[in-house]
């Protein structure tokens, strides 16, 4: 019989390196929970045998209960190999992590080598990841009468299933276990879901620099998963530059940042994020950049240069991402970032404290600025936005309100002023007379 050395195969000399052993074991059972170690067989294999004994066996045996905890019950043999005397143990084990003297190892390729307290967590958090998932715990307050039936029905119409009743609905996709609501049912399709959960929120803002020292506008939204999504892709619309192309008679909106890469960078931010964390995902919007955030790091020992380079995923909630996958809002081979990435290549993603946040660069600050700054000199600078909003509501009724803009417009106090300082800077408009009794003049188009 031919021996390698490999994840699960352990060779000693002999029983002289039983602490070596011990770590050995332990090694391959945090790697694989099961394994096999011999003594009187070298490393390349070459079998020397050794004296065996019943108090070796039993020495081996003690060794063995005395050093690894968990306690483990390997099968340890006496066995004749090359007609030489060599001692097997077979083991297993899945109460992982498993200690040797007090240290956890874990098996690499052939090597054994001491876990990290990050790698450890990592280990933990993988042997309960089933335990600790949110989305899929009973959420005890819940009744199916605050289940929105309207929503269940819209839900069931975008994956192409059928519907009958709420409750048969709701058992169909997995998510009323015994009749009982779990987290994913009430964050998907309860009436008001932030009854329950606080953290079910948007947090939107626009800042007026490249930094947070000036507020433009901040909103916050409250609803399931879906409608947050819609919020959120909007409220990024409305704050950033649109651009237009002709294809064929048909003009065509054309978004600074790509529609379909920060749509993407939401979703995640709602399907992947920590639920156990109060709380919620916020959308900012710098003058250079807008920021998706995300509570909660990677999960399962992902790394940001893993997600950059492999076409990985590891989900935190994977009820919920099932249910995103069945409406195809996303796909379910970690396409994502990729993605992201292929429609906008220079997106930044990056782990904060305890925020995932992905980064998109604003084009209008970047490839614009200097062209911005001639536009100024000719008078042709590009409008954001609500900057053309509130000149198209004055050149319609230069007697127009700030109140009335706010009305008309649905933008708050603070972005009508910020907006119309703005335009007035830029030559755009310029008022005539008072306060009161005066009215707006749009200078340029």
């Amino acid at each position: 019989m031919e021996f390698v050395e490999s994840e699960t195969l352990e060779l000693k000399k002999s029983t002289s390196e039983i602490k070596e052993a011990v770590i050995s074991i332990v090694s391959i059972l945090n790697k694989n929970q099961h394994g096999e170690l011999f003594f009187g067989i070298k490393n390349n294999g070459a079998v020397i045998g050794q004296n065996v004994t019943g108090k070796t066996l039993r020495d081996v045996s003690k060794s063995i209960a005395d050093n690894i905890e968990p306690k483990i019950y390997p099968h340890i043999s006496h066995i004749k190999t090359d007609r030489k005397s060599c001692i097997k143990v077979r083991f297993k084990g899945n109460d992982i992590p498993y200690f040797a003297y007090g240290r956890a190892y874990i098996r690499v390729a052939d090597e054994d080598r001491q876990l990290s307290a990050k790698e450890l967590e990592q280990l933990i958090l993988r042997k309960n990841k089933d335990k600790l998932r949110w989305d899929t715990d009973i959420c005890k307050e819940a009744k199916l009468t605050d289940i929105s039936a309207r929503k269940v029905k819209s839900f069931l119409k975008g994956s192409g299933l059928r519907y009958d009743t709420v409750s048969n609905a709701l058992e169909k996709l997995r998510l009323l276990p015994e009749g009982k609501l779990l987290n994913t049912a009430v964050i998907l399709f309860a009436k008001k879901p932030h009854t329950f959960f606080p953290n079910a929120r948007l947090r939107c803002a626009v800042f007026g620099t490249t930094d947070t020292s000036f507020t433009i506008d901040m909103q916050d939204f409250e609803g399931d998963i879906f409608s947050l999504i819609e919020k959120a892709e909007g409220y990024i619309l409305k704050n950033i530059h649109i651009g237009m192309k002709l294809e064929g008679l048909r003009r065509v909106d054309v978004p600074e940042i790509d529609k379909a890469a920060f749509r993407e960078a939401i979703i995640n931010a709602f399907c992947h994020r920590d639920y156990r964390e109060f709380d919620s995902v916020n959308v900012a919007v710098f003058k250079d950049r807008v920021e998706i955030r995300s509570p909660g790091l990677l999960y399962g020992g992902l790394t940001i240069e893993a997600i950059r380079t492999k076409m990985v995923s590891e989900r935190r909630n994977e009820l919920i991402a099932e249910m995103l996958h069945r409406v195809h809002f996303i796909e379910k081979w970690g396409r994502g970032i990729k993605l992201i990435l292929s429609k906008e290549p220079a997106a930044k993603f990056s782990e904060v404290g305890t925020k995932f946040i992905t980064t998109f660069l604003r084009k209008s600050y970047y490839e614009g600025k200097k062209g911005v700054e001639r536009g100024v000199e000719r008078g042709v600078e590009k409008l954001s936005a609500n900057e053309n909003l509130i000149s198209t509501l004055i050149r319609n009724n230069p007697y127009i309100s700030k109140i009335e803009m706010m009305s008309h417009g649905k933008l708050t106090k603070k972005t009508v002023e910020y907006n119309l300082e703005k335009l007035k800077k830029k030559g755009v408009l310029k008022r005539v007379g008072p306060d009161k009794g005066g009215y707006w003049e749009v200078v340029r188009k």
